[in-house]
């Protein structure tokens, strides 16, 4: 008799505990002043480098090294500009740089994705092992390989030839291992273990199952790998040439030497000519790449 009694109330309770939880659930929840204040003070911080970049391109080498530093842009922006597209081949160096860049990211999203695919899902001897010294290469500075690379390319001939850097970081020990960790949560055995009972060969698999399920982690290595091979200078600047077959960051090198002294504001012309590229790249990608990472971060 109590157990009847004390039913007709707790389940009322538990109906609008239910109906409040649903009301809360659907609410959105808006933004105060502070997270503008501080989302402004990170845009500000963030993008203020650039904007003085674009300020001190604006003016002359020796207003640039003038105390205060100038914080409005000037009229010169046009004649730097012209006067470091001519001073070295920026043509040639941009062109060289696209290329460079297209094909390391292109390779190291390939074989870091086989790569990963197989330290993940495939089962083989000495898998734990062969992880574990992929990893380690890491911890080797590039500094050390710098010799024997050297005379590499020259035995063979490849001095001054954007193949010296292409060949050398065709894969990344980061990007296989990046590739691995993310297959090892995404990609379901099951998956693998029922395209095989159809009768797919070890290509159709990687192409039919494997590149979709790792194409969100495939946008951001690529994304990653391309800005680095980009922005990349100390083995650029060892196999390459200024005046023969440079990439920009090498040409960049070059830029605004005088007879004694350095025209900061040519040289940081420069830097903003290497930075445009990137910034209509991400401009134009960054969308998708943004979309790629949400679409994979959402389990099904």
């Amino acid at each position: 008799m109590a157990h009847t009694l004390d039913k007709p109330r707790t389940e009322p309770r538990a109906g609008r505990a239910g109906g409040r939880f649903r009301q809360t659930a659907g609410r959105q929840h808006h933004a105060g002043p502070l997270t503008y204040v501080l989302l402004a003070v990170a845009a500000f911080v963030s993008l203020f480098p650039l904007y003085w970049n674009v300020v001190a391109a604006s003016h002359s080498g020796e207003r640039v090294v003038e105390a205060p530093a100038p914080l409005l842009p000037g009229n010169r922006l046009l004649d730097n500009l012209s006067f470091a597209w001519n001073q070295v081949d920026m043509g040639a160096a941009l062109v060289n740089t696209t290329i460079v860049a297209s094909l390391v990211a292109l390779s190291t999203v390939l074989f870091s994705t086989l790569a990963g695919f197989a330290f993940a899902k495939l089962p083989f001897r000495g898998r734990g092992m062969l992880l574990s010294l992929v990893v380690a290469t890491m911890t080797i500075p590039p500094q050390l390989s710098v010799i024997p690379l050297y005379q590499i390319i020259t035995d063979l001939g490849w001095f001054d030839q954007l193949q010296s850097v292409v060949l050398p970081s065709l894969v990344a020990a980061f990007g296989v291992f990046f590739m691995r960790q993310f297959l090892v949560e995404a990609l379901p055995m099951e998956l693998v273990e029922a395209a095989r009972m159809d009768g797919a060969h070890s290509l159709r698999i990687i192409w039919h199952v494997v590149f979709p399920v790792a194409r969100p982690a495939m946008a951001v290595l690529g994304m990653l790998v391309f800005v680095q091979a980009w922005n990349d200078f100390f083995w650029p600047f060892i196999a390459l040439t200024p005046d023969g077959n440079p990439t920009l960051q090498v040409a960049l090198a070059g830029l605004g030497a005088g007879n004694h002294t350095v025209d900061h504001a040519v040289v940081l012309t420069g830097a903003l000519i290497s930075t445009v590229p990137l910034l209509l790249v991400f401009a134009f990608l960054g969308k998708h790449i943004v979309g790629g990472i949400t679409a994979g971060a959402v389990k099904s």
